[in-house]
């Protein structure tokens, strides 16, 4: 049976290496490329042709930033599709990040490189502002428009006899300190991109709880520290270029340090080949490289904790009714 496969923020980064790998694994998938910017998603497209000529690759304008882009992105999935088996929730933003320059390099030849690297923890912010619908535009793409997707697509989800798996691309910079259940726009913060990741970490959990009964396999990955647009948006890229080596130099002790793209989909490639009801629901798994090159998936144990997930779930619902209600008003306004 044909496999369909949708992956958000598909055009560039570890969501087209992603696409690549899975086309080289199977070129019988339907895959759907959504994205936002639909002239890059072109190219994405015309790239995994050449290389998987016979590949049935298909595009989709999503901005998962704007709640009636998902709502109509999610109709034109349901007119085109009969069920959805994967569902990897890539796309995300990290807007005006700041970095502590002064940390950074007292960070940079301590014993707590490797640390700083990998979760960013007191060395990074981000600016963070209101969106077109009213809500926190890193929580609303990072999060919540990927939640609305998943609600709108349970019909193609969630089928009798048949499992689907929705994968959730987080971040080693998912931290526990830095999210508040009383703020989980994190409007009063500034840390938003480490808030929404353990946002995502806190609803995978909530959704195996909910949804394994009815055939929604939840789970949740992190590609390790890859260089990709949103990297290279926290600091110039030449600078990037000169600490190369020393990053390099590094993965021989921590094989967090993935790199690229390629290394950093590891962990959604081998979600692909498993079955999700074997899979540990407070497992994130990790995307690993050697100093050798060696590219493998660990599993770790989250830090969440069921009352927190279930609170964020609720109020997420509630959220949903109140955007929602809000659209339609804008929509159809009164007459009065």
């Amino acid at each position: 049976m044909e496999r369909v496969v949708v992956v958000t923020g598909a055009n560039s980064g570890i969501g087209l290496a992603l696409c690549e790998r899975l086309l080289c694994e199977d070129g019988q998938l339907r895959l759907c490329l959504a994205c936002r910017n639909m002239q890059r998603a072109e190219a994405a497209r015309s790239a995994l042709l050449t290389s998987h000529p016979d590949a049935r690759v298909d595009l989709l304008h999503l901005d998962v930033g704007s709640v009636q882009s998902v709502l109509a992105a999610a109709q034109e999935i349901k007119a085109r599709y009969r069920r959805v088996d994967f569902l990897y929730l890539n796309a995300g933003i990290m807007p005006n990040p700041h970095v502590d320059i002064r940390a950074f390099f007292k960070g940079l030849f301590s014993r707590n490189v490797i640390n700083m690297f990998s979760t960013a923890e007191g060395l990074l912010t981000q600016q963070d502002r209101l969106n077109a619908d009213g809500l926190q535009e890193v929580f609303a793409t990072n999060l919540f428009g990927h939640f609305i997707l998943i609600r709108e697509l349970e019909p193609l989800l969630c089928q009798a006899d048949l499992t689907s798996h929705v994968v959730w691309t987080s971040s080693s910079n998912a931290r526990r300190s830095a999210f508040s259940i009383q703020d989980i726009q994190h409007r009063n913060g500034v840390e938003p991109y480490s808030s929404s990741k353990y946002a995502s970490d806190l609803l995978s959990l909530a959704l195996n709880r909910h949804k394994n009964s009815q055939g929604l396999v939840s789970s949740v990955i992190c590609p390790g520290l890859v260089m990709t647009n949103l990297t290279y948006g926290i600091l110039p890229s030449f600078f990037w270029t000169l600490i190369m080596p020393i990053m390099y130099l590094i993965r021989i002790f921590t094989n967090t340090f993935t790199l690229t793209p390629h290394n950093g989909a590891e962990a959604l490639h081998w979600l692909f080949l498993q079955k999700p009801e074997s899979l540990d629901a407070r497992a994130k798994y990790h995307s690993q490289t050697s100093g050798l090159g060696r590219n493998y998936t660990q599993p770790r144990q989250m830090d969440v904790d069921s009352e927190t997930c279930e609170a964020l779930f609720s109020k997420l619902l509630d959220l949903e009714k109140v955007v929602r209600r809000k659209l339609s008003e804008k929509q159809h306004p009164s007459s009065d």
